[in-house]
């Protein structure tokens, strides 16, 4: 009764992953790196900016990017629908629901998930909503589609598939989670009729996207320590799927490499993230729980490089944009980095945290920080 108390007790305090961080490396023993003078031969310019409600970092709403068109939410209903180069509004919408997971795109719809256990479904071309349905409970992580059904993971572990044109449930995908969780959970990755996403404790899961059957299911790696809080080894970002090998990094645990098709380690190395990856051909970019940012060989794991002037500052997702890793960081400083060692080359600051919200493309990076403003920059040469 007593373990189960103070399980319930760390679930309410640490309701999210920086808090869990922030408990583990408090500040005052853990300082933020100052950050020090370069030479910046990249610059960071504003295309565009528009303003959404706080993005709470208790909520994982993101920009996504389809056919030229921005698409967001915010945590007080508001989904829009932007144009990509200019900004403009092309629709808006006032769901009044209590908005936290998305939105997934494809084509034709969109899809956002709430914090009263709803999936919306929406119109790509205007906004209108197609259909709303229950889910097991609250979904954080982002829905994905394919042309016949959407899949959403929701915040109790179930993975489930729902009909694109009604809602339907079509299957669901259960597994019992441990006491203690970071919150939130693995957005699926689902490419070539498989759905891959990630548990609390550790473990890869792939089902087929038709059946919900199990493909394969493999440890990534396992919970070590005596306490609750030492055992948790949560995969809390999505797999990052490249020419056929699934890469995943884990909590207080490892990353890894593992094969698509069967879930077989190709290689491990310890490591501990909370915070999406992301790769280009040669490489794979991830800053640890400490706030260094790593390059991985992808063939073997091996540390290409550390870039540590970021530590404790609570380093956002990473993302690679031809030949350069983008990061943000807590006090809203966005950095740009060389993909061949990690040098700094640019560094630009925005108005409040970044913690996620990056979307790489075209020589530019879509940001939405936690006070709500979603930045498009451009990345060049300094002139």
């Amino acid at each position: 009764m007593i373990r189960f108390l103070v399980a319930v007790s760390l679930a309410i305090t640490l309701s999210a992953c920086s808090s869990v961080v922030e408990y583990i490396q408090p500040a005052e023993k853990n300082p933020l790196a100052e950050l020090t003078d370069f030479d910046e031969k990249l610059a960071l310019s504003e295309v565009w900016q528009t303003s959404l409600a706080e993005n709470d970092h208790r909520l994982h709403l993101y920009p996504a990017i389809s056919n030229d068109r921005v698409y967001v939410a915010d945590g007080e209903g508001l989904l829009q629908s932007l144009d990509l180069a200019t900004g403009k509004v092309l629709w808006s919408n006032e769901t009044e629901a209590t908005l936290s997971g998305g939105p997934g795109v494809n084509d034709r719809y969109v899809a956002v998930g709430t914090r009263d256990a709803e999936l919306l479904m929406f119109a790509a071309i205007d906004g209108q909503l197609i259909w709303r349905q229950r889910v097991s409970s609250e979904v954080l992580s982002t829905p994905v589609m394919d042309d016949q059904r959407v899949i959403v993971r929701t915040i109790d572990g179930k993975v489930t598939a729902l009909s694109l044109t009604d809602g339907a449930q079509l299957w669901q995908f259960e597994r019992e989670i441990p006491a203690l969780t970071l919150r939130g959970s693995s957005s699926p990755v689902l490419q070539d009729g498989v759905v891959y996403f990630g548990l609390a404790g550790g473990r890869l899961v792939a089902l087929n996207a038709e059946t919900g059957a199990v493909v394969w299911d493999t440890t990534v790696s396992v919970p070590r320590g005596r306490s609750e809080l030492e055992r948790l080894a949560d995969i809390d970002a999505p797999p990052v799927l490249l020419d056929g090998v699934a890469y995943v990094s884990t909590f207080q645990g490892q990353v890894a490499a593992i094969n698509a098709r069967n879930g077989q380690a190709m290689w491990r190395r310890n490591f501990s993230s909370y915070r999406s990856m992301d790769t280009d051909r040669k490489s794979l970019y991830a800053a640890d729980d400490k706030g260094l940012v790593w390059a991985f060989d992808l063939d073997t794991g091996a540390a290409r490089w550390r870039q540590e002037g970021l530590k404790n500052r609570q380093t956002s997702d990473v993302v690679s944009l031809g030949g350069l890793v983008i990061a943000g960081d807590i006090e809203g400083y966005l950095h740009v980095m060389s993909a061949a060692d990690g040098a700094f080359l640019g560094r630009i600051e925005l108005d409040d945290p970044i913690e996620s919200g990056l979307v790489a493309i075209n020589g530019h990076v879509l940001v939405q920080d936690r006070g709500g403003r979603l930045t498009l920059l451009k990345v060049s040469a300094q002139p």
